[in-house]
């Protein structure tokens, strides 16, 4: 069951470690078909027909791709996020205790603690660096087994597999080495400057772990970070080999949305917002025309969903559970931690339709709280149209996550089909038109 787009999945997440990374390696796919950067402290000078990016922090991006004929144009937006659980390095990170260098680190997001133990990690992140007065940043990935983090014995814990606890201030704390030298001065050469010109860091830890497939026809993938570069490459791939003359198609993907999203550069930020207002004044649109463009835009939020559990389908929904290689599932939640509706998911539904890609519903068992997604945090600040969707994984937040190989494939079309559609609005009655 190996495909193309499974193989360049895993090398995508390879090289993304970290959100800088990440972004760093959307705008390496952008840069090669032809995508001109932009700046958001500049006017963006844009022309019909052209295809333009720009970031925010350097972990999130908003790519656009502009069409021709736009007399009543709209925007056609795809957002999923660039970040994932993990551990972040704490300033003063030094701890030397009993003959052990061991690094301070303090939880980001929801991770599966017992995931993390006995594997080789590693740090990746951005390093602002002085240089001639100016503040610079450095993109570093040490890209080698660099610490772990070594389970208690089961002599010395007989309770281990029963009901295990993690203190986040004791037992998460990985050991990079014996030596008394400072992860400063490790850093320092690791990026070949003097130690005194490093300014700080936002360093994460990551299991320094290929991805892989597995099963008896190689139908899973297995990897850090599906959860949500999987939505992120997928989408990226329907984006560029899409093609729409009458829409503006916009491609996103934000950080930190595994802790809230509450950023500048988070979904519950003005970066949208202010970049599809630059788009429609660069266009020469005024205000009434941006207005009425959003009134007929939609937003997919691609984040993955949970497939059921082998061992465990008493957690999930009878009839809204979901399964791996089955499709791109289109979750719903009445409490609109999914913002997914009647009207977006139909919508949607004909887009995979037209792309002749299966879908399926997710819901949460009632009673069982879930979490959130870009989808509902980004409509506080441009109220369009959106629906819910993702791919179905198993092991979410946990250090090696698995989904299926034939999902990729689904998604990249339906949101190729999606970017390529017209979404035209009459008299409260919705048309998807090529």
């Amino acid at each position: 069951m190996v495909n193309a787009i499974s193989k360049n999945l895993l090398s995508f997440i390879k090289n993304s470690p970290s959100s800088f990374h990440c972004v760093a390696s959307i705008k390496k796919i952008l840069n090669r078909e032809g995508f001109i950067e932009l700046y958001e402290n500049e006017d963006f000078k844009i022309i019909r027909g052209g295809k333009y990016y720009v970031t925010r922090n350097e972990s999130s991006i908003i790519a656009f791709n502009v069409g021709e004929v736009l007399d009543n144009y709209s925007f056609n937006v795809v957002a999923s996020h660039s970040d994932c659980p993990s551990f972040k390095v704490k300033p003063n990170s030094d701890i030397y205790v009993n003959g052990y260098h061991k690094i301070n680190v303090e939880a980001y997001g929801g991770m599966l603690c017992s995931t993390w133990f006995d594997k080789p990690l590693s740090l990746a992140g951005r390093v602002i660096v002085e240089e001639d007065d100016k503040l610079v940043s450095k993109l570093i990935d040490f890209d080698k087994n660099l610490l772990s983090l070594p389970s208690v014995p089961i002599h010395f814990n007989r309770q281990a597999n029963e009901n295990a606890t993690y203190s986040l201030a004791n037992d998460m704390f990985p050991t990079i080495g014996i030596e008394n030298i400072s992860l400063k001065e490790i850093i320092a050469k690791k990026i070949e400057v003097d130690s005194d010109k490093i300014i700080n860091y936002d360093l994460y830890l990551y299991p320094h772990q290929d991805g892989y497939f597995w099963g008896n026809n190689d139908e899973f993938i297995a990897s850090f970070k599906l959860d949500d570069l999987q939505c992120a490459y997928t989408t990226l791939m329907g984006f560029i080999r899409s093609n729409n003359t009458h829409n503006v198609s916009v491609y996103c993907c934000f950080d930190n949305e595994e802790v809230g999203s509450t950023t500048r550069q988070g979904a519950n930020s003005t970066f949208l917002e202010d970049t599809l207002k630059k788009i429609s004044y660069g266009l020469n649109k005024n205000e009434n025309q941006h207005i009425n463009a959003l009134a007929t835009s939609m937003m997919i939020s691609a984040d993955n969903a949970h497939a059921i559990h082998p061992n465990h389908s008493e957690l999930y929904d009878m009839q809204n559970n979901v399964k791996i290689n089955e499709g791109i599932v289109i979750k719903f939640n009445a409490a609109q931690s999914y913002t997914s509706d009647s009207i977006s998911s139909s919508i949607f539904q004909k887009i995979c339709k037209n792309a002749n890609v299966p879908y399926q519903f997710y819901t949460n068992k009632s009673g069982i709280r879930g979490g959130g997604t870009l989808g509902n945090i980004s409509a506080t600040h441009v109220s369009i149209l959106s629906v819910d969707i993702g791919l179905a994984q198993l092991a979410m937040h946990s250090s090696c996550e698995s989904s299926g190989t034939l999902d990729n494939e689904y998604m990249a079309s339906a949101i190729k089909e999606f970017f390529s559609s017209y979404i035209s609005l009459d008299n409260h009655n919705y048309s998807v038109k090529k």
